[in-house]
């Protein structure tokens, strides 16, 4: 009966004492792994386990809440920390220092800036289309010209203007630049013919200046056509409202002339404009015009001030000059910009100044403008006539028969505008006057020859010019 009774109590003991046993046994399995666990697994291995351990431990109390409210809506758990771990390390890789194009090639590329990306590119200029590099010497040119800060920058426009400049920013690649000595071009050989013709107009000209006589003329009526019309020969030109005629010297004096017996004739002073080859020279003739542009407040007493406004009435010439180079033709780049303010329309502003209503008049101009900008190939020993059609007055008053009525009517007028372009030679100092050596047999009433005694006359007949002007105005 005892053995039976020992036996019975060792079964009822025997799982507790077994559960506390293993317990005993697993608890300083435990600490020791705690404690040593992490130097004894691979460097990895330990790594992810102990960032796993700090994370889950930052995150236990709020997957606690989640256990006590009751939201396990998926039923399972999710390994968040191992997924930051490897997010994380494919964040933080170095970014591969090439793309795959459109073609599979491997390109390399640079750091995006937005939705910009900038390439170092290959460091070779493409060649696709048969662009060859060319430096040409401007240094006997750009020597011998006073008075320009920049005197390369005229060889720069000039080819600019032959060529056009669109042939600079569209394929194929082209590069032009210039410094004091040195231009610079990568082009096709063709284009490079094109760019060594301008060059050399510069260079291998004689280093004198030449001079051209201009006349800036109005007349109120543009009948003068009627007589004029033996003494010009009509060219083509692409400008809308611009005329264009050519005249023998002869002939330009004999027109003149005639033009100075018409009451509305008016003309400016025609200045010897000495233009060095190339370069640009400027008449302008201009007249402030003040006038109350605006209102604005203002602290002190009257809680307000007129704004002062001011318009530059009047007209600038710019003339720019290339000989060829036998001297026999002048190719002339001529703008013109003329502003006349027509009137001053006034405008009465209610401005409120202390709890009363305070009239305060303003202006508005109303402007009259007209712009020329063409480009001109012509014999040099002719004379180009324009006429821009009757417009704004360059001089700002009117040209009537009758100068009382031009003053009364406030200066204001429209003319028939007309410029006159002689060449005059290089180093030429004389009278700018259009005086013929000797008038042409037209004056008479007979046929128009040349003759070959005065200084004026011309030694053959001059062919029809051609205008170059349809190859863009630069």
């Amino acid at each position: 009966m005892s053995v039976h009774f020992v036996a019975s109590r060792f079964a009822r003991v025997t799982p507790v004492a077994l559960g506390c046993v293993i317990a005993a046994l697993a608890t300083p399995a435990a600490g020791q792994r705690g404690s040593s666990g992490a130097g004894s697994l691979p460097p990895r291995r330990a790594a992810i386990t102990a960032e796993s351990t700090a994370t889950l431990e930052d995150q236990r109390p709020a997957a606690s809440t989640a256990r006590s409210s009751g939201s396990t809506s998926a039923g399972k758990i999710t390994v968040g920390p191992s997924e930051n771990y490897f997010q994380k390390k494919r964040t933080a890789a170095p970014p591969r220092n090439y793309v795959i194009d459109s073609q599979g090639n491997p390109r390399a590329y640079q750091e995006r800036s937005g939705n910009l990306v900038v390439t170092k590119g290959t460091g070779v200029l493409p060649s696709e289309d048969g662009q060859v590099w060319r430096e040409y010497d401007i240094s006997p040119y750009t020597f011998r010209v006073k008075g320009k800060t920049r005197p390369e920058q005229a060889i720069i426009d000039w080819i600019l203007r032959e060529t056009g400049t669109d042939v600079w920013f569209s394929p194929p690649l082209g590069v032009l630049s210039a410094d004091s000595r040195t231009l610079r071009c990568y082009h096709t050989p063709q284009m490079q013919k094109t760019v060594q013709s301008v060059v050399e107009r510069f260079v291998n000209a004689s280093g004198e200046a030449h001079v051209l006589a201009i006349r800036v003329m109005t007349l109120t009526s543009p009948s003068w056509r009627v007589k004029a019309l033996p003494l010009v020969k009509p060219v083509d030109v692409k400008s809308a409202g611009v005329e264009a005629w050519l005249l023998s010297r002869e002939n330009a004096a004999v027109l003149v002339a005639d033009l100075k017996r018409r009451g509305d004739y008016r003309e400016l002073n025609a200045p010897n404009l000495q233009i060095q080859s190339g370069q640009s020279e400027t008449i302008a003739k201009t007249t402030p015009r003040h006038y109350a542009r605006s209102v604005r407040p203002t602290s002190v007493f009257p809680g307000y001030e007129v704004v002062p406004g001011q318009l530059d009435e009047g007209f600038a010439l710019n003339v720019s000059s290339l000989m060829s180079l036998d001297g026999k033709a002048c190719d002339v780049v001529v703008k013109c910009n003329v502003d006349q303010v027509e009137k001053l329309v006034p405008i009465s502003l209610e401005i409120p100044v202390g709890g009363v209503t305070q009239k305060v008049q303003i202006q508005v101009p109303q402007l009259v403008s007209w712009r020329l900008h063409e480009r001109f190939r012509w014999p040099s020993d002719q004379v180009l006539l324009l006429s821009c059609g009757v417009v704004a007055s360059p001089t700002g008053e009117a040209t009537t028969p009758i100068p009382l009525l031009g003053s009364l009517s406030g200066g204001n007028s429209r003319a028939d505008a007309l410029l006159m372009i002689e060449h005059k030679g290089a180093g030429y100092l004389g009278p700018v006057e259009f005086v013929p050596s000797q008038l042409s047999p037209a004056a008479a009433g007979g046929t128009t020859s040349n003759s070959a005694s005065g200084p004026a006359a011309t030694t053959a007949t001059p062919s029809v010019p051609s205008f170059i002007n349809t190859r863009g105005r630069y």
